[in-house]
């Protein structure tokens, strides 16, 4: 029997439903990956202290906050099991595979580096490269998971959410140099720098998240920032701006980290909420979906069986009541596709400009927040958006790359 117009409408609806319930385990891995990153950030600070006090503080809290890594670790092991490695059901899988591989390869690098922090074999600013290295990798996977997602209001929450995390990593920066400075007893003119880098970038990183955020995430921040101690201020602007900022390191080193991990550790309750959030709104889309699929089918079976819809091409004649079925889908469609071309446009905007930083940080041995400020005074200097400059140095690097080869 030939395939009618409506086969395609309801088959485009269940495609529909397909990909949403595909966005909802991306969903549950990047709550997973986010509580990963939350205990590297920790580990990395612990081991910025152990290492700047030549292993006379926090040598037994290296251990156990290893073990906190290795038990977040098995829990995204279990929701990468449920992944399709075919790629035949998931939307952009090569790029999605990419980066898990990548996440899982980083991975693999942490039991060499935690050997060499134990025995003191390595320098603080490497150890923390290292640590940088392995969360931005983690990162990266939550932002090609925003990437692929063909939904609004979905890419919206993963968009805060990554945004979110962006602006929390920096924090954990800010914590890890913080804790080495006070535990060294110095921050030189360089490290002060780039505190102020740090600061800035988390800046950046928290607006986005407010353009996408909804009202309830909005609030708990807001909420958060009351509550930041004027304690935290006034060793922040110690930290950036004495170079010797005490005379008991050691001590203000571990309060230093003791409030700096409560700010991270409220900033990982609106983690926790953006993520509630983003699944909230995958089993609501998909519950939607579901219902118009439902109705749709209830209309098709009260149109009279000589309708003519049979062909697979929609004939002159076609009934009304296909029609309205035809153009409703198409019009809900057409909308979903002019919100997304402009949260489209935002990512792109962000991918460019994330590449273009990991090029500088590659093959220049920048931070994330010198890498940036760097692409920001070129497009200031020369009157261009961020994203225009970005693309122009990406693409001289790759004819740079072709001459060189």
């Amino acid at each position: 029997m030939p395939l009618s117009a409506l086969s395609f409408v309801l088959a485009s609806k269940k495609s529909e439903i397909t990909c949403l319930q595909q966005l909802l385990e991306m969903g549950r891995l990047v709550g997973a990956v986010s509580q990963l990153i939350h205990v590297l950030q920790r580990e990395r600070g612990t081991a910025n202290i152990f290492l700047c006090s030549h292993g006379e503080l926090w040598a037994e809290q290296l251990s156990e906050r290893a073990l906190q890594v290795q038990l977040a670790e098995r829990a995204v092991d279990d929701r990468l099991q449920t992944l399709d490695l075919s790629g035949q059901s998931m939307t952009n899988a090569p790029r999605l595979f990419s980066r898990i591989a990548a996440v899982l390869h980083s991975l693999s690098t942490l039991p060499l580096l935690r050997r060499q922090i134990q025995a003191q074999e390595i320098g603080q600013p490497e150890a923390m490269r290292q640590f940088n290295d392995v969360i931005r990798t983690h990162l990266a996977l939550i932002f090609e998971a925003a990437d692929i997602s063909g939904d609004p209001p979905i890419s919206r929450a993963l968009l805060a959410m990554f945004s979110f995390m962006q602006g929390k990593e920096l924090a954990g920066q800010e914590r890890a140099m913080g804790a080495a400075g006070f535990a060294a007893r110095r921050f030189d003119e360089a490290a002060q720098q780039q505190l102020l880098d740090l600061i800035e970038s988390q800046e950046r990183c928290l607006q986005t998240f407010s353009e996408f955020a909804d009202a309830r995430c909005l609030a708990l921040w807001q909420q958060q920032l009351n509550a930041d101690s004027s304690e935290f201020e006034r060793l922040r602007r110690i930290a950036c701006t004495r170079a010797t900022p005490a005379d008991n390191g050691g001590d203000t080193a571990l309060r230093w980290f003791e409030v700096t991990t409560a700010r991270i550790d409220g900033m990982k309750g609106v983690e926790d909420l953006l993520e509630e959030v983003l699944m909230t709104c995958c089993r609501q889309r998909i519950d939607d979906a579901q219902a118009s699929l439902a109705m749709q089918q209830q209309d098709i079976g009260e149109i009279p069986p000589h309708e003519p819809h049979y062909s697979a091409l929609i004939p002159p004649q076609l009934s009304r009541s296909v029609l309205e079925l035809v153009e409703q889908q198409s019009r809900q469609l057409q909308a979903m596709d002019t919100e997304l071309a402009g949260l489209r446009a935002t990512l792109a905007e962000r991918k460019l400009v994330e590449r273009a930083k990991g090029l500088l940080m590659q093959h220049h041995g920048m931070t994330e927040p010198q890498a940036h400020k760097i692409l920001r005074d070129m497009a200031m200097n020369q009157n261009r958006k961020l994203s225009d400059v970005a693309e122009a140095m990406l693409a001289m690097s790759a004819v740079l790359g072709k001459k060189s080869n």
